[in-house]
């Protein structure tokens, strides 16, 4: 029987590269996001390109678009109803806080702002999915959420916000590991080819992202695809609780 995984921010990205990589495996794959056009569009791309073949034979993989805001309680929780089982969970979701404190805002209100969107975008939308789903996740089932190198460096209220991610997710691993499932964060490095900054990487800070690195190249969602995908095989069953950094040596551990 194939797997059943939800992909919360699987319309681009890193969240597309992770949907993308399950269904290769032959997985039911749900993916989230917030725009209809957007979700329907890459879940039908998705579908398409989602073919399983074992020896003459060939069947098409489902993948399912699902419009919700993850940081709506009422949406997460029709998101959840249609699962009677999950075995894989990617919470991708998030990103740079759009704010809009209005023009009238002082600073301390546009500050709040800003550190309010981004808690709901990178960790409350992650408690809330996480939380209505605890449920049906099924014994062997893993529950992984996308965090940042932006943590331990320069992160500011959105690396903060995936601080407190990881530091949640240690709680939920506890919680969760009696019943077979773990729980882990891959915290990624700069990756290009991803809609994250907006626009507004310049070459001169890029190269310097990537001089960072001891592999001297930037990241792409595959890398991250890939970790996730082994963080939810059998033989990554006692790696549970751990913030998992995939930067290229940009940020060391020891």
């Amino acid at each position: 029987m194939p797997r059943s995984v939800l992909v919360t921010g699987g319309t681009s990205g890193i969240g597309r590269a992770v949907a993308e990589r399950f269904l290769a495996d032959g997985a039911d794959v749900v993916i989230t996001g917030r725009r209809e056009h957007l979700v329907e569009s890459v879940a039908k791309d998705l579908g398409a390109v989602g073919v399983v073949c074992t020896g003459v034979v060939c069947t098409g993989v489902v993948c399912t678009g699902v419009v919700c805001d993850a940081t709506d309680p009422r949406a997460v929780e029709a998101l959840a109803a249609r699962f009677e089982t999950l075995d894989v969970l990617v919470n991708a979701a998030g990103g740079l806080g759009a704010a809009q404190p209005g023009p009238d805002a002082t600073e301390l209100e546009a500050a709040l702002a800003q550190w309010r969107a981004d808690l709901d975008g990178n960790l409350l939308s992650a408690v809330l999915t996480t939380t209505a789903l605890k449920p049906v996740l099924a014994p062997g089932g893993t529950v992984l959420a996308v965090g940042t190198i932006g943590s331990e460096r320069r992160g500011g209220s959105y690396g903060a916000s995936k601080a407190a991610l990881a530091a949640w997710y240690a709680m939920l691993s506890a919680e969760l590991g009696p019943r077979g499932v773990t729980a882990n964060v891959i915290a990624p490095g700069y990756i290009a080819d991803t809609g994250f900054f907006q626009g507004a990487m310049t070459d001169t800070r890029e190269q310097a992202l990537i001089a960072e690195t001891h592999t001297k190249r930037a990241g792409v969602p595959n890398d991250i695809a890939e970790t996730v995908f082994f963080l939810a095989s059998a033989g990554a069953r006692q790696i549970t609780g751990q913030t998992i950094h995939v930067n290229g040596g940009a940020f060391t551990t020891r």
